[in-house]
């Protein structure tokens, strides 16, 4: 299955894509403005217990605190705290934990007001981003995650991921590990470790204690409400977790962003920074591959299916439902046992899809159409658990119960992905009634090209437009566009834009630059 990552970098952010074999399984948007991201280590302030939930509220530098529960705490909060104050009044001049001596760990029963104090200072890292009304859920016991292995700072213990089968790798791994690792860092091996030269175990090992390194300068040079170190931009985050020989293209739209992820490609998969390419086509980067369609079609309250059956996805605060409907499978002369057994089975792969594409997280409840047989109902569960087994994030499911609903629940790290599919009609402004007849908007375009054709006389021009209107202007061999040419004397193309609103146009010239 070939994989692609198409990313998008905008003034506003940048938007990620993940393609197998051409459809959209996942997509991310990084906006410039949000201030959290899974990964991010702070140096945060107690400012408030909660005894009722053993959990106490810590002020990050930013609006909402961050709410930090006892089991988050780690067993060495203490070493944590003593190194950030010894680092803060200048006792600690070195980021170097090797001769540093421990404070004794914290039992995993306890109350959480009883072993930390108010304003104490300690180093947190962002577990959850926001989510509705909640503030960012963080954690104690900081880790630094890389291609192959975790750096975990005050522990010794080297394990390693369950995933790697061969008993004799697994024994080369964490004797090589061991021998590499300085002291007083633990370290957790990865699956993607399996069979990795000693070499590049050692730079992924290096690169990590360099992010330490870089935490002792941060908290030297401390401003309020800055982070100490940051995880790395969302594109390479998403290869340094999901890369794997299938990866055939990686395109991005910016030259600065395409140099950084090439430089991090060859660092987990060198001679594959071939793979990463720029785009500089006249279509929009998503429009090209297919994407700002997909991302319209697949992000609605209702969700279409090849054979004609139909999801209908429902959110609320507390869960997710989705409702499948045969839609016009119906009318197919089969059984209707038979008929319910194939809706359900290619619905199990589009609710699969819709889960690691949209990131839900909680409950989600499937009401599935309803099948008598019990060898169907195990085969859909069988397919459903066999479709999970992708999913990177925690997730536990049930079987079917009498009234046909399945049960999912799957862990939120971050907010649902929305997309808002609707649009605000063009020409009425959700009045109800359009003041421009489509002569009218016809004839905007068709001024609009006469003047900057005498503006930019030697520039190939393009005029994107929606669709509908792409169609109305090139339709026929006689076509209004040509007719235009022959009237107006200039050359000129017209492209369609699934991203346009009905009555959006702009130009571009031949390297993709608007023109105005």
């Amino acid at each position: 299955m070939a994989s692609s990552l198409i990313i998008d970098h905008k003034e506003s952010g940048v938007e990620v894509a993940l393609l197998q074999d051409k459809l959209l399984v996942e997509f991310h948007k990084e906006n410039q403005d949000i201030n959290y991201h899974v990964g991010d280590v702070y140096l945060g302030r107690i400012r408030k217990f909660s005894p009722g939930i053993n959990a106490a509220f810590v002020d990050i530098g930013y609006g909402k605190d961050g709410f930090l529960h006892y089991h988050d705490l780690g067993p060495q909060v203490h070493s944590y705290i003593k190194y950030v104050n010894g680092v803060l009044d200048g006792s600690i001049t070195s980021p170097d934990i090797g001769k540093f001596k421990n404070e004794k760990s914290t039992n995993k029963d306890g109350k959480i007001d009883v072993v930390l104090k108010k304003e104490v200072r300690l180093m947190v890292q962002v577990s959850k981003e926001p989510i509705s009304t909640k503030g960012a859920r963080i954690t104690a016991e900081i880790t630094f995650a890389g291609r192959y292995l975790v750096l975990v700072p005050f522990s010794n213990r080297v394990s390693i991921s369950q995933r790697v089968k061969s008993k004799q790798e697994k024994d080369r791994l964490v004797r090589l590990v061991k021998s590499l690792k300085p002291k007083n860092f633990g370290v957790i091996i990865r699956t993607v470790a399996e069979d990795v030269k000693s070499a590049d175990l050692d730079a992924d090992l290096k690169a990590l204690v360099q992010k330490w390194n870089d935490c002792f300068e941060s908290i030297k040079n401390y401003k309020y409400g800055t982070k100490l170190v940051g995880e790395m931009n969302m594109a390479s985050a998403i290869l340094r977790d999901i890369y794997n020989p299938s990866f055939s293209e990686v395109i991005v739209n910016d030259k600065t962003m395409m140099q950084d992820i090439k430089s991090y490609v060859g660092t987990i998969a060198k001679g594959k920074e071939k793979i990463v390419k720029f785009y500089n086509g006249q279509m929009p980067i998503f429009d090209h591959y297919n994407i700002e369609s997909q991302v319209k079609q697949s992000f609605g309250k209702t969700v279409m299916m090849p054979s004609g059956a139909y999801l209908v996805i429902e959110h609320t605060e507390a869960l997710h439902v989705i409702d499948v409907n045969s839609g016009a499978t119906s009318r197919k002369k089969e059984d209707g046992e038979t008929n319910a057994l194939k809706v359900n089975i290619e619905s199990a792969k589009e609710i699969a899809r819709q889960l690691r594409l949209r990131d839900m997280g909680g409950i989600i409840v499937v009401d599935f159409i309803d099948m008598r047989q019990d060898k169907n109902r195990k085969l859909l569960y069988d397919t459903m658990k066999e479709l999970l087994k992708k999913e990177k994030v925690k997730h536990s499911m049930l079987p079917l119960s009498r009234f046909g609903l399945m049960q999912i629940t799957r862990e939120r790290v971050r907010p649902e992905m929305k997309i808002d599919t609707t649009e605000v009609c063009p020409s009425c402004n959700g009045k109800g009634k359009v003041e421009n007849s489509s002569e009218v908007t016809t004839a905007h375009i068709y001024n609009s090209i006469k003047e900057i054709s005498k503006k930019h006389p030697k520039k190939n021009i393009t005029v994107v437009v929606h669709p509908y209107i792409e169609a109305y202007l090139n339709k026929g061999i006689a076509s209004k566009s040509l007719k235009w040419r022959w009237e107006l004397k200039t050359s000129f193309t017209v492209k369609s834009s699934d991203a346009n609103e009905l009555l959006e146009y702009y130009f571009i010239d031949k390297k993709g630059n608007m023109l105005d």
